[in-house]
């Protein structure tokens, strides 16, 4: 076989039998930002602030309503510290609409409900909407990412007649 034959062929060969790398760190990070998304859901569960601080990068922009933004990752920690001493919250469905990954940003979008049960007794309430968050690498996020934007959109109840 020529030489230039050869090579072409060792080529094709190396190129097609074995997986790409970027489909590997496409792969990986996708790993990597399930278990952020566990981690965070995890945290509010058990109240574990420390934990929602690491998972979140220290310029966090989060708009949770209309109405309401917090800036920085204290602000954040600091609502939610507020929120956990008179009730319990827990992410009741969480379910993944989206996922685009490019290079150090990802940007996902979620269903969710959060049940919201009172400490100090009293009926449990839910809120249900959609939330697109941006996440960004972070060395001192345990997953690699951590979240830098999160937008809130309430689900929009049906109107009775």
């Amino acid at each position: 076989m020529p030489r230039m034959r050869v090579r072409h062929f060792l080529l094709f060969a190396l190129v097609f039998s074995t997986p790409p790398v970027f489909a590997q760190q496409a792969q990986a990070d996708e790993a990597a930002l399930d278990k952020t998304d566990v981690a965070v859901r995890a945290a509010f569960t058990n109240g574990d602030l420390n934990a929602i601080r690491l998972l979140h990068h220290p310029d966090v922009v989060k708009s949770l309503s209309p109405d309401t933004f917090q800036t920085g990752r204290d602000a954040v920690v600091d609502a939610l510290a507020a929120n956990f001493k008179t009730m319990h919250l827990e992410f009741t469905e969480s379910r993944m609409e989206s996922s685009l990954v490019m290079e150090n940003s990802a940007v996902r979008i979620f269903h969710f409900t959060i049940r919201a049960t009172p400490k100090a007794g009293g009926a449990p309430s839910s809120f249900t909407g959609r939330a697109m968050v941006v996440y960004t690498r972070s060395k001192d996020s345990p997953t690699g990412w951590a979240t830098i934007r999160e937008l809130v959109q309430p689900a929009i109840q049906a109107r009775q007649p």
